[in-house]
């Protein structure tokens, strides 16, 4: 089964992303913030995608991404963020960092599902 690992910093947040994720036929692991999502990514070195909140404490979603794509065995990992922003640039940091996509919060089940499928298939 395809593993999903999730960062935010709001445990109620990962538990509505984990259901919406194992209702799609995922693994999921999940991590309160940026430290705790490398942490967990080395436990898991098959996860097939991250979606990352932009805004937690400790390190956050851009750095993230940042130590992510800096480690070669994890840079190819596609990554979203899912996040309450919605400016420009931050949406430009977080690209430039590596994300993929961006979805902002509230997200809606049939969004997360066209984005993963555009991404992992």
């Amino acid at each position: 089964m395809r593993k999903i690992l999730i960062l935010d910093d709001a445990q109620s947040m990962r538990s509505l992303l984990a259901v919406t994720l194992k209702s799609l036929g995922f693994t999921v692991v999940e991590a309160e913030d940026g430290i705790d999502g490398l942490a967990k990514l080395k436990q898991n070195p098959d996860v097939v995608m991250i979606i990352t909140d932009l805004n937690m404490p400790k390190k956050n979603g851009v750095e993230f991404i940042r130590d992510v794509k800096a480690d070669p065995s994890f840079k190819t990992i596609p990554i979203v963020m899912l996040t309450t922003e919605s400016e420009e640039a931050k949406k430009n940091e977080g690209k430039a960092a590596g994300a993929m996509a961006w979805i902002v919060k509230p997200f809606k089940v049939d969004n997360i599902q066209t984005v993963i499928k555009k991404i992992i298939g």
